[in-house]
Order: structure tokens, then sequence, then C-alpha cells
């Protein structure tokens, strides 16, 4: 009797234990990968940054500091002005990108089909487009000789001399933080036409009959239909914006004078030109705990609006 017993939707254990494993069998493949090469490499960033561990000095008693690299990290001038830098382009950058984004995804999802499916493939073109090709582009519009900026400025009379956009520590970073909001918007824009798709037109319809403003329908049925897809926006956003690594070493390498360095940036300095690895693992154990802490308050916050 034991053999026939079913569980409450009417299967019997034996083939629910068969599927299970089935399911499990498929998964084998994926999380032997996240395993492999994220759970393990995280293990090792985290254990080898207790330790003094160089080329030349691998994992060993002897060379075990605890958190002395820790310590070595926060009286780092360099690493504090990348954080500085860090946060700089999280606090600019996230939201111009998150607002500017809702209001072209707005303002494109009313556009006939194919005006919309244009500007998407317009403003999405840069996210499929080569960081390399991109930087090219950048480098030569922001060139202190040849560059169309420093034209423009000359030909309506707002500047006399030539502007080193890139040398120059004053203008350095807001250079690069204008090529990272060009670079972020395409996906976000994407995503906010699409979940204005799945808003309940019913609603939308009943708030104009009711004579509700294009602005009340948007703030009080829109946006909280949204709320989820803002979410993911903001975190993602987040999350890239503090991993911003190709943009420095492509455009700047970090000068002038440590204005543009940022802490992926500064870590790989120290992993791969000073081999510096277990100093350099410290910086993104630390980097780590940073994104996971502003991840959560984004969720706790924001996750009361959200329904699932």
């Amino acid at each position: 009797m034991a053999k026939n017993r079913k569980n409450q939707d009417g299967r019997s254990h034996a083939l629910q234990r068969r599927e299970n494993i089935v399911s499990y069998l498929f998964l084998a493949p994926a999380l032997l990968f996240f395993v492999c090469f994220v759970v393990l490499p995280m293990g090792m960033g985290i254990v080898t940054s207790l330790f003094n561990y160089t080329m030349k000095s691998p994992v060993s008693a002897d060379t075990f500091v605890g958190l002395k690299n820790y310590i070595t990290l926060f009286q780092d001038d360099i690493f504090l002005k990348a954080l500085r830098n860090t946060f700089v382009l999280v606090i600019v950058a996230v939201p111009a990108v998150t607002l500017f984004s809702l209001w072209v995804g707005a303002s494109i999802y009313n556009m006939r089909g194919g005006v919309r499916s244009f500007f998407r493939c317009v403003f999405y073109l840069p996210v499929v487009t080569g960081t390399v090709a991109v930087v090219v582009v950048w480098r030569w519009m922001f060139d202190s000789y040849n560059g169309i900026f420093n034209y423009i400025l000359k030909a309506v009379g707002l500047i006399h001399e030539n502007i080193q956009w890139l040398g120059d520590a004053r203008f350095a970073l807001g250079c690069i933080i204008l090529i990272l909001f060009t670079t972020s918007v395409g996906q976000p824009i994407v995503l906010y036409v699409a979940a204005l798709g799945n808003v309940d037109q019913s609603l939308v319809e009943a708030a104009e009959v009711d004579g509700a403003t294009k602005l009340q329908t948007f703030w009080r049925i829109k946006w909280p239909s949204i709320m989820p897809t803002t979410l993911y926006v903001l975190v993602i956003t987040t999350i890239n914006t503090f991993q911003c690594f190709s943009l420095v070493q492509l455009l700047t390498s970090g000068g002038p004078m440590h204005s543009t360095d940022t802490v992926m940036y500064y870590l790989y300095t120290n992993a791969f030109s000073l081999y510096k690895y277990g100093f350099a693992n410290s910086m993104g154990v630390v980097l780590a705990i940073i994104i996971a802490i502003l991840s959560a308050v984004q969720f706790k916050v924001m996750s009361k609006d959200v329904e699932y």
C-alpha cells in the first residue's frame, strides 16, 4: 500500500521523486557551471584577501596577514579617491539613466509601431555596439584639437581656447559620466516600453472616462504597474555603474592625477600591473559588500510598492 500512496495533487510519491531527479539532472550543468565559475572564485577571492598573495608569495601560513589588507585599503588615498569617484558615478548616472529611460519609454510607447521600433533600435544601438568602437567615436569627439565639442563651442563663441576634455581633472570624470549615460539607457528604454505594454488598458480607459489627465493616469495607474521594472532597472544600473571599468581604461587610464580612477580600475591595476592579488581581492570584497547593501536597501525601500 505504501507504493500506492499519493500526495495532494494525485501523483504517487515515486512519480514525484522521479520528476525531481530528472529536474535536478537538467539543472546540473548550470549548477555545476555556477559553482565552478561563480561560487568557488568568490570564495577564493575572500580567502586570498586575507593573505599577502602575489606572484612570488603564494597562499601559505607565512603570507597570512588577516585583516591587514583591509586596514591598508582604507588608509590608501588613491583607493579612497577611487571609491569617491565610483560613488559620484552611481549618484549621478543611476537616477539620470532611470528617469531619462522612463521619459523616453513613455514618449515612444504612444507612437506608431514602426516609429516606436526605430527609436528603440536607435537607443539600443550603443548597447550592442562594441565598447572599443564606442570609445573610438567619443575620443574623437573629445579630441583637444580636432574634436567636435571644441569646434562647436569655439564656433558659437563660448570658448576661445581648446579644452583638454580627457586631460583635465575638472572635466574628465564628467566625460566618463556622459559616455556611461549614453551607453546605459538602451536596455531600460526597451524594458519600459515592454512594461507599459503590459499595463491593464481597461484601467487606463476608465480613468480617462472619469476625466483624469495624462499625468494623473500615469502616476496613479501606469507607475504602480511598472514598479517591478523600475526596481530591476535601478538595481542592475547600480551594479553596472559600480563595475565601470572599460570606459576608464580605454579613455583615461585613471588619469589625470587619479581623477577618474574607479574601484574596479584600481583593483585591475593592483592585480595585473602590480601583481598584488591579495590586496586587490580585498577591494573586490569591499565592493561586493557595498553593492549588496545598496541592492538590499533598494529592494527594501521599493518592495512595498511592487506587486509580484
